[in-house]
């Protein structure tokens, strides 16, 4: 098992664990579940940013990179979570993941 697969199975277990199980929603409960989710996204993102210095008025400002580092955990654990509510496995996050690496960097190369 790769290191995504084992994530992706690990978020399962925690997500059936709390009383989510993504791969029996309902199309209301998806619904429900991808916004609870986006906000919780929403929200670590929010975190991330304040963990470093972005107050451009104020002098006296700490860049918390420990912080910072754990905020990109939360958010994978929910970002994977979304992705099992859609029906993502590890390997169609992957592939997906690929897929849209090679068109952004193609959008480079004709200076998107």
């Amino acid at each position: 098992m790769d290191k995504l697969e084992k994530m992706f199975e690990l978020q399962e277990q925690l997500n059936a664990r709390i009383g989510v199980h993504t791969h029996d929603l309902s199309e209301e409960e998806k619904i429900e579940w991808i916004l609870k989710y986006s906000r919780a996204i929403h929200q670590e993102l929010a975190e991330l940013v304040d963990s470093v210095p972005w107050k451009w008025w104020k002098k006296q400002q700490h860049f918390d990179e420990e912080n910072a580092k754990i905020e990109i955990i939360d958010l994978m654990h929910f970002v994977i979570s979304t992705g099992q509510v859609l029906g993502l496995t590890a390997d169609d996050f992957y592939n997906a993941y690929l897929k849209k690496n090679e068109i952004n960097h193609q959008r480079q190369n004709t200076g998107y």
